[in-house]
């Protein structure tokens, strides 16, 4: 599912979750999240907390990886939040149906 967050854009946990069924699982997302962002091809620096919040930053390997990743692809961060997280929102249940 998360390979599916188009380049340039951030979904939350939360949205996963829900979009998953499980509206109350996003700290079962983000355990997910924190061992597959070594695997090539998921690209887990675009979900961020229901805030926009960086809050998984700490599993990148340094503590500006996961804001590096997200501002090559234009998306800017300040403080470790995404500024205008709702324009770069990514909602699977939308997107998805």
């Amino acid at each position: 599912m998360v390979r599916l967050i188009p380049f340039g854009r951030v979904t939350s946990y939360r949205a996963i979750a829900g979009y998953l069924g499980h509206p109350r699982g996003a700290r079962l997302v983000g355990w997910a999240l924190n061992v597959s962002h070594t695997e090539e091809n998921i690209p887990a620096h675009r979900v961020v907390n229901a805030q926009g919040v960086l809050s998984g930053k700490h599993y990148f390997g340094s503590p500006t990886a996961m804001q590096e990743l997200l501002e090559a692809e234009g998306i800017p961060v300040q403080d470790n939040q995404v500024v205008d997280f709702k324009q770069y929102f990514w909602d699977p249940s939308t997107a998805l149906g």
